[in-house]
Parts: structure tokens; C-alpha cells; sequence
């Protein structure tokens, strides 16, 4: 196996290990949704005096899932608005994971909804189902936008679909999944005009104004009037591309101001080249060094036609970035000794990581053949400097592989059970990754991953 050791001390000594003070947000934030979501249950028991008969039951759960639908749009916003304190402490690929499951139950309670109250009012005014739905479409007010809006709703839940999801860019899912926004706002005046438990109810009325405002005033800032005011102050623009394996490039970027803009080691930031062809996507990728004043620096592994064209930017494009994202910092460490667990491309938030984490690290770095390790000469001038080691293991040739199972990775870390890991890779290996560290004694809470699959 190939292994890199080293002994020389880092800046004169050790990094000093500090355990991070422990954010509740993670907690308290599904605990204030679903207070939320009591609070919503709680207006329409209030304002429920009886139910009776099968018409009563099917409108009053119509009443019920319409008003967690309309609750839980509002809150789907809030979770992907980019909030730093949400963003950096929950991280953004678990909110992305909390947004993903509350959109499939958004949509199955719109359905449900609309699926209720027809089948309730039919009942109750002894029509079809035909009928009722072409009398609640076209004689009441707004719900005809909101009809409108719940077509959005599922259709974004079809392009959001795994299988759906495989068939189209990032870019093209990205701006199809805007129409979220216009699904909410049409639906939005429906429920206030159409819904029994707002009509005459001023108290509701405002508690559902202050809900919706809110969020868009968190949308509005930090998803466009924050990277608009940092495009501005920070200038950026390619300074040049170094290639740094096959497939692999580094962009090297200046402009002023830059060590506010790069956040800390292990986040990313969301960058819009500006130029033919790239100016209009905005796509994820880490920094793969600490940020400087007036540097900065990602590491793109070639996976499509964003990343590919990359290596053909041109020294002086200007660049617009959004962020910093994410929780995989040192903020989410809690043991004294650390694995950096990377694989290919994987390694540019863990060579940033490497650099700055205190204590005791281990970097094992994974790829398929010994010139597939970008940055390798980096990681090792780093694991002398700071006393660290670093395990190289490829596929190809078979004497440097290693199984990625809880005995390969025990055989070049004996104490794993007594680390953080920090996990960085593709999704195969990740989660082979994941099975393997649980299998060696690691503790699910001490294995930090951040993937930014779409």
C-alpha cells in the first residue's frame, strides 16, 4: 500500500485541539416545524364546531391536509432560503434531504386536498364529481390561480422524482425547480379567499401574512440580495486554470476581500462564470484551499458540461459566488484524533480540512490509478509540516488497493472507533464507506458527510 508518513511539526507544534461548542439549531429546528404544523392543526379544531356525516369527514380532512399543504410550502422555502445560521450548522445537504422529503408530503397533501374537498362538497351538494370540480374551479374566487398552482406543484414533483432527476442537467433542474415559487404565490391568495378557517378570521389571517412575508423576505435577501451585494464588493475573476490530474483542474481566482467570502475550511460556495455559455448556472463546488485576502481556489473534476468547461476559462472572466454553504467544518468535530476520508475529487474539501484542523489527522485518499491523486504533492508537504499521515490507496496497480471495508480501513487506522471521520466522495463509496466505519465501532454521529447530489 502506498503510505505517506511524516514527522516534522507544523507551524512549530501540533495544531491545539478545541472542542467546538455544539449548535442546538439542528435540534431545534424540526422541533419548531412541527410546532408549526400543531399550531396549523390547532386553528382548525378551533374553528371546528362538530363534524357530521360523510361530507363533514371528507371536507374537514380536506380542511386539515389544504392547511398543512399551504404550512408546509411556506416552510420548504425557508429551508432551501440559504440561511447561514440553518445552512452552517445543519448543513446544506441535510436541509437538502429535509426539503426533499417535505416536498413529496407537500405535494401528497395538495393532492389529497384537492382530492377531498371535491369528493366533500359533491356529497354535500348531491352533484358529480365532474361537476363539483368544474363549479369550484370556475365560481370561486382565486381558484382558478390556485387550480393553476397545484398543477406547478405536481409537475415539480415529477422533474423532482430519482428517476426523472437522472435524465436532465443540474442546470435544467435547477431553474425548472423555480417554479415552486410561482406554484406558492398562485395558491397563496386561495387559501386566504377560499379557506373556511380564514374567511372573517383576522387573527389567522395575519399569522399566515407574517409566515409568508417572512419567508420571502429571507428568500429575497439571502438568495439575491446577498450574492448581488458580494458579486459587487468582492470582484472576482479567473486569475488562471492549472490542470491537476487527468480530467482535474484548479481555478485559481482573485479579487478583494476574499478571506470574508471563503468562509471557513470544508465549505463551498456556488459560482456563476461569466461567459458564453456558463453565465446563467450557478453550480456547487468546494474550495480545495483555505481562502486568502485576495485568493482563492477550487478543484473540479470534469462530470459534465459545466465542470468540463472549466479547463477552457479564460484568465479575466469575471465570476459572481454565492455563499459560503455548508456544515462540513470543524465545527463538527468532537473527538481529539480525525480521518479524512476522500475519494477522487472528493479530496478538495478535505485538503482545505487538512491543512487547518488541530489535533491528531489522518488523510487516506482513494482513487482508481496513482495519477488520478490531484493535489498529491500538496497533501504531502502538508503531512510534514504538521506531523500527519497519509495513506494513498488506488485500484490499479493491485499491491497499492485496499478494500474499502471495516478491516482495510482498521489495517491503516488500528484506534478508528476513536476518530471523527470527515467523508468526502462519491455516492458508491460513500456509502460503502459509511457501512465500513459502522462496522469498525465508529459512531454514526462522529461520521460527517456533505454530499452535493442534486
Amino acid at each position: 500500500m502506498a503510505t505517506t508518513s511524516t514527522s516534522a511539526t507544523y507551524g512549530g507544534g501540533h495544531l491545539q485541539h478545541r472542542r467546538p461548542r455544539r449548535s442546538v439549531a439542528p435540534l431545534l429546528a424540526p422541533i419548531a416545524v412541527w410546532a408549526g404544523a400543531a399550531g396549523v392543526l390547532a386553528l382548525w379544531w378551533s374553528d371546528t364546531s362538530s363534524v357530521v356525516g360523510p361530507a363533514g369527514w371528507l371536507t374537514g380532512a380536506g380542511r386539515i391536509t389544504g392547511l398543512l399543504a399551504g404550512y408546509a410550502s411556506a416552510v420548504l422555502l425557508a429551508l432551501m432560503a440559504r440561511v447561514p445560521v440553518l445552512d452552517h450548522t445543519v448543513g446544506t445537504d441535510r436541509l437538502a434531504r429535509w426539503h426533499a422529503w417535505g416536498g413529496r408530503c407537500t405535494v401528497s397533501l395538495a393532492l389529497a386536498h384537492t382530492l377531498l374537498i371535491i369528493w366533500g362538497y359533491s356529497l354535500a351538494a348531491h352533484t358529480s364529481l365532474v361537476a363539483q370540480t368544474t363549479s369550484l374551479v370556475l365560481d370561486y374566487p382565486d381558484l382558478l390561480k390556485g387550480t393553476a398552482g397545484f398543477l406547478l406543484f405536481l409537475a415539480t414533483g415529477v422533474i423532482s422524482a430519482r428517476a426523472a432527476r437522472r435524465r436532465m442537467s443540474y442546470e435544467a433542474w435547477h431553474y425548472l425547480h423555480f417554479a415552486t415559487y410561482l406554484a406558492v404565490f398562485l395558491a397563496f391568495g386561495h387559501q386566504l379567499s377560499n379557506g373556511a378557517d380564514f374567511v372573517g378570521n383576522q387573527p389567522a389571517q395575519a399569522a399566515w401574512y407574517t409566515l409568508y412575508l417572512g419567508v420571502a423576505v429571507l428568500v429575497a435577501w439571502y438568495r439575491f440580495a446577498v450574492p448581488l451585494r458580494r458579486g459587487l464588493r468582492h470582484r472576482l475573476k479567473v486569475a488562471a486554470v492549472h490542470a491537476e490530474a487527468p480530467g482535474v483542474v484548479s481555478v485559481h481566482l482573485s479579487g478583494r476581500y476574499l478571506d470574508e467570502l471563503g468562509g471557513a475550511p470544508g465549505q463551498f460556495l456556488r459560482w456563476r462564470f461569466l461567459t458564453r455559455g456558463m453565465w446563467w448556472t450557478a453550480n456547487p463546488y468546494s474550495l480545495s484551499a483555505p481562502a486568502q485576502q485576495q485568493h482563492l481556489r477550487i478543484t473540479v473534476k470534469a462530470a459534465g458540461g459545466h465542470s468540463g468547461a472549466l479547463a477552457r476559462l479564460a484568465p479575466g472572466t469575471r465570476v459572481w459566488a454565492e455563499g459560503p454553504y455548508g456544515g462540513f467544518t470543524a465545527n463538527r468535530r468532537t473527538a481529539a484524533k480525525v480521518l479524512l476520508l476522500a475519494g477522487g475529487v472528493g479530496i478538495t474539501p478535505l485538503r482545505a480540512l487538512f491543512e487547518t484542523l488541530p489535533g491528531q489527522v489522518t488523510l487516506i485518499y482513494r482513487a482508481r490509478r496513482p495519477e488520478d491523486l490531484a493535489l498529491r504533492s500538496e497533501l504531502d508537504a502538508i503531512a510534514r509540516r504538521r506531523h500527519a499521515t497519509v495513506h494513498y490507496v488506488v485500484d490499479v496497480p493491485e499491491q497499492f488497493s485496499s478494500p474499502l471495508t471495516a478491516r482495510g480501513l482498521t489495517g491503516l487506522v488500528p484506534d478508528l472507533a476513536d476518530h471523527d471521520v470527515y467523508l468526502c466522495g462519491p455516492p458508491p463509496m460513500a456509502e460503502a464507506a459509511v457501512r465500513a466505519l459502522r462496522e469498525a465501532g465508529v459512531l454514526a454521529r462522529r461520521i460527517h458527510h456533505e454530499s452535493f447530489a442534486f
